[in-house]
């Protein structure tokens, strides 16, 4: 789900060197997030700075009904940020030579109508197929092949290659792919080439076995609980496949870290490999920015920008790293939407940026004097 355009992690807005808004110089993480932080939501808030942590910690509750508090360790849906790990696994298998993002998916999808017979992985990854946003509900039980058949049957938005749509359906295609190039389970496969080297052993769809507790429970805009992720319908192995491939994985704030710092390196892809997910492929429609290869990509002054985020009627996350100096902010909600309040929606941007201002701020050596 493409909710925000961001503009977060310049350093334009109170970087170094810039004066920060009066009653705000030295401000720390923990106290633009204690007067910022809406009352009655909850979450976690992660910062980093190249392989270093800046800042974590947890608002508000997991479990209202347990009183469990938000903390580091909560287990979250994080929504469509899902997506990065599915283009990873995509661009691994190309490394390992299974495939080519140029190949058309009838080379693992089997006979395609006239129509999507042109369909390249690249246009999958990049929302160029012109394919539909989705086909169904997130949890309607719907299996792999399904969702293939539908998919192929369902009517184009545009003709493949020549517009961005959005299409979760796309990264469900992407994941039915990445079981017939690898021939192992999409979980499966991202817990042994992906998770298991970022040592990232607390995220995926059900191989984790997180204790339920650990499991944050969402609410709606009423404070209503919709429960744990999967206590919605799900197979014995994870999410339907409305879901599977473009959103539903489990994560902690910890996990993201680690898949961060994974990526600042070579323990899942080589960097020419890494490049290729940051690269700008297609210009995102009333944005400034690009798709890449499941990143939302911005070419500032200041250097590259990639970032996501994910939503569905009750929480909201955001992934946003800057490729230049490595700041890292993350942040997820089991709670976000609020009826007549203020609500983390309309205050993604302005919290994001305020975090990585702050931890730019914290880690920069001071000015000269001012005169």
């Amino acid at each position: 789900m493409a909710l925000l355009t961001l503009s977060m992690l310049s350093g334009c807005a109170e970087g170094p060197g810039s004066d920060p808004p009066p009653g705000r110089a030295g401000e720390s993480v923990a106290d633009f997030l204690r007067r910022t932080l809406p009352e009655g939501a909850g979450g976690t808030v992660l910062a980093a700075r190249g392989g270093e942590l800046a800042y974590c910690g947890g608002f508000g509750a997991a479990d209202r009904h347990a009183r469990t508090p938000a903390s580091c360790r909560t287990v979250y849906d994080v929504m469509s940020i899902t997506k990065q790990f599915t283009a990873a696994a995509i661009v691994k298998l190309q490394v390992m030579g299974r495939l080519r993002v140029g190949d058309r998916i009838s080379r693992f999808l089997g006979p395609v109508p006239k129509d999507k017979r042109d369909i390249t992985i690249k246009q999958l990854l990049t929302h160029t197929s012109g394919l539909a946003e989705s086909l169904g509900d997130d949890y309607e039980r719907i299996s792999r092949s399904q969702l293939v058949h539908r998919a192929l049957a369902s009517k184009l938005r545009a003709v493949p290659g020549t517009r961005f749509h959005y299409s979760n359906t796309g990264y469900s295609l992407l994941a039915a792919i990445v079981e017939q190039a690898s021939g192992e389970g999409y979980e499966a496969f991202l817990a042994r080439h992906l998770f298991a080297p970022a040592g990232m052993h607390q995220t995926g769809y059900v191989l984790p076995r997180w204790p339920r507790h650990l499991v944050a429970v969402e609410y709606d805009s009423r404070g209503h609980s919709r429960g744990r992720p999967f206590e919605h319908p799900w197979a014995a192995d994870g999410p339907y496949w409305n879901l599977r491939g473009n959103g539903g994985m489990l994560s902690t704030a910890y996990d993201v870290f680690r898949w961060h710092r994974a990526l600042l390196g070579d323990a899942l892809l080589p960097a020419r490999a890494r490049q290729e997910l940051f690269t700008p492929r297609v210009r995102v429609p009333d944005s400034t920015g690009s798709y890449g290869y499941g990143w939302n990509v911005r070419d500032t002054a200041d250097g590259r920008l990639a970032w996501h985020d994910g939503g569905n009627d009750w929480s909201l996350a955001v992934l946003a790293r800057s490729l230049r100096d490595g700041v890292l902010v993350y942040w997820v909600s089991n709670h976000a939407y609020r009826e007549g309040k203020w609500n983390l929606e309309d205050q993604a941007e302005a919290l994001t940026t305020g975090i990585a201002d702050r931890v730019r701020a914290e880690q920069s050596p001071p000015g000269p004097p001012r005169r």
